[in-house]
């Protein structure tokens, strides 16, 4: 009997991912659709670290600060919408309200409105924008597609991504000093609105299929259900020594991220004089960040994982800042901060998130979803407004750069042996798990 074409493989795609020919034209626009989605943040994000730069090194804490408390205030509301509304309907709407602020800030500038004027507004949106249009892309990913499509595509979907995170910086790079970063950001927005363009012809592929009595793609007309609930994951968090390691981990990590960034703020404009080849500096850093990481998480992570354990991937990040900051402290010159900054953030991307996102497999599922979305945005969040005034306090002392870089390696040292706690409490969980049974996965 011949195969239903739903079963079919294809056979060139297929050498890459094992996808059927039902799923080819769904899974090209998801590729697109987070390839556009990467490209368009990875065009703002330099022009967000300019900003930074535009409003001055001393008044960090306060952007941070206010990262922290719009994050706070918009996640009860988003999760308010997201109960309400089906993810089909709720993602044009979220994404068509970024593009036209991308436009409305173009249009400001246009106006005459001066860069630094419009820094303070611009950090926080970008930041938030930078937690949501993730976030919301993986819960369409999760309602479009059925359990077992996802094991099979999620990576190739994932891949998509990352050459839109290189390819964001890149054009960066080359078109800010042509056009400028006003300009530069219209095409974000073009970029981020082609973006829905990938949902609506994912919903037409949906209904297409379900007339066509299709088994997949069963969820996305449903409302997401449920709110986070911020103050049942704080509780899970205090009762539970490991969710406060991991919590622990993280502040070290945006603590020390904090200082980088501090310091990168005070160097940068002391040697690139114009904000149009400031953006093309930190475009080209995030070009070489994203490049390096695909490299990484295509050769190395998954082997690296295998053969020397959960312990060493998390401690490898920490090792690293430790040298890191004191040869910052040693010598405190741009290119040790932009050889140092790009290591670390690649091993961020590529090593320590993937082993930290790996430690939630050995968690009761309640604290998987409730103690986990307090730790990614309010713990994470409220890390940098806290450590960006604990960089505000040691530059009124007036600890020098110099002073500064070396203060982050007794954090770095702290961070270490959190990593090694949370790596042998991981194994130890791991070994007290009963072995899984039949087809689960």
């Amino acid at each position: 009997m011949t195969a239903p074409v739903a079963t079919l493989p294809v056979p060139l795609l297929g050498r890459v991912v094992e996808v059927r020919r039902e799923e080819v034209a769904a899974l090209a626009w998801s590729f697109l659709y987070f390839f556009c989605l990467l490209a368009s943040y990875y065009m703002v994000r330099p022009v967000r670290d300019e900003m930074a730069v535009q409003f001055g090194s001393k008044n960090l804490q306060w952007l941070f600060t206010g990262t922290f408390l719009t994050m706070v205030a918009i996640i009860p509301v988003f999760g308010w919408l997201a109960s309400r509304f089906p993810v089909s309907r709720l993602l044009p709407i979220v994404y068509g309200f970024f593009a036209l602020n991308l436009v409305g800030f173009h249009l400001a500038l246009d106006a005459g409105l001066e860069m630094k004027q419009m820094a303070p507004v611009f950090f926080v949106w970008a930041s938030v924008y930078n937690l949501f249009v993730v976030s919301v892309f993986w819960s369409f990913m999760a309602d479009f597609w059925a359990n077992d499509q996802a094991k099979r595509l999620f990576g190739f979907i994932s891949a998509g991504g990352s050459l839109g995170a290189i390819a964001g910086p890149a054009v960066t790079a080359w078109v800010a000093p042509l056009v400028g970063i006003k300009n530069l950001l219209l095409v974000s927005a073009v970029v981020l609105g082609a973006s829905i363009v990938c949902i609506v012809m994912l919903l037409r592929i949906r209904a297409r299929l379900r007339a066509d009595g299709g088994r997949t793609y069963l969820r996305s007309s449903e409302a997401t259900g449920g709110k986070p609930s911020i103050w049942e994951g704080v509780i899970r968090i205090a009762r539970s020594p490991y969710l406060i390691g991991i919590c622990v981990f993280l502040v070290c990590y945006t603590l020390l991220g904090t200082l980088l960034y501090y310091q990168q703020t005070q160097l940068v404009p002391e040697v690139v004089k114009t904000p149009e080849e400031r953006t093309r500096l930190f475009a080209t850093v995030d070009l070489a960040v994203n490049v390096l990481t695909v490299l990484v998480q295509m050769f190395l992570t998954g082997r690296l994982l295998s053969r020397i354990g959960m312990t060493a991937m998390l401690a490898a990040l920490p090792a690293l800042s430790i040298v890191g900051f004191i040869a910052l402290g040693a010598m405190t010159v741009l290119p040790v901060l932009v050889a140092f900054g790009v290591l670390r953030r690649a091993g961020e991307y590529a090593i320590s998130k993937p082993s930290r996102e790996a430690l939630f497999t050995v968690v009761p599922r309640e604290e998987k979803y409730q103690a986990k979305n307090v730790i990614d945005t309010v713990i994470h969040r409220g890390g940098d407004a806290a450590s960006s005034w604990l960089a505000a306090g040691l530059a009124a002392l007036g600890l020098s750069l110099s002073g500064m870089a070396f203060t982050g390696v007794p954090v770095a040292l702290v961070w270490l042996a959190t990593a090694f706690y949370l790596g042998r409490e991981h194994d130890r969980r791991r070994a007290a798990m009963p072995a899984p049974t039949g087809d689960s996965p």
